[in-house]
């Protein structure tokens, strides 16, 4: 799993840009993770669903119990 994160991350995010120093890289791939590819990418591997989806029906779940 880490493997294609760390794929799809270069993929289609970072080969797109240049950055000057390692903490505006850094703030900007928070911004990816967080941003997108949380909430709005969404990933076979959850049944086309976002992570945050996935996570929110398991917190509704869990309050219902």
């Amino acid at each position: 799993m880490a493997e294609s994160f760390f794929s799809v991350l270069k993929n289609e995010w970072l080969s797109r840009f240049t950055f000057s120093t390692r903490d505006k890289a850094r703030r900007q791939v928070v911004r990816y993770i967080e941003g997108f590819y949380n909430r709005k990418r969404l990933h076979s591997g959850l049944g086309y669903q976002t992570p945050q989806e996935v996570e929110d029906q398991y917190l509704t779940r869990r309050s219902a119990a």
